[in-house]
């Protein structure tokens, strides 16, 4: 899979992708925006905290989402959420890749309030 890259300005997006193959949305810097411009997490390096800090899942191969069974018992320091955002249209969705055991899929944008 080709690593898809929107230059904006203060830098460049990469684009995302559930395991499944959803197209889920995109990081900038730090932050998960969903496709639609909703800012639903932060990264530390590849793993993804919610609002309250609370593991959501992390990246791997690049551009797809997933999250380990049970979570993780490490939190991160809660944030505010940013504003919605001009929404982006939507990259078409790729075949989903074989579930790691010990992982289940990231959960869709459209379940992110």
């Amino acid at each position: 899979m080709i690593a898809v890259k929107l230059n904006v300005i203060g830098g460049c997006m990469d684009w995302l992708w559930t395991w499944s193959g959803k197209c889920f949305g995109y990081r900038d810097g730090d932050h998960l925006w969903t496709y639609d411009g909703r800012h639903v997490g932060r990264f530390s390096g590849d793993t993804i905290y919610d609002r309250h800090g609370r593991y959501l899942g992390e990246v791997m191969n690049d551009n797809r989402l997933i999250r380990r069974k049970g979570g993780s018992s490490v939190r991160s320091s809660s944030f505010t959420p940013w504003a919605k955002r001009a929404a982006y249209a939507k990259y078409a969705n790729y075949a989903g890749y074989a579930m790691y055991a010990g992982y289940e899929d990231f959960p869709g944008p459209e379940l992110f309030s």
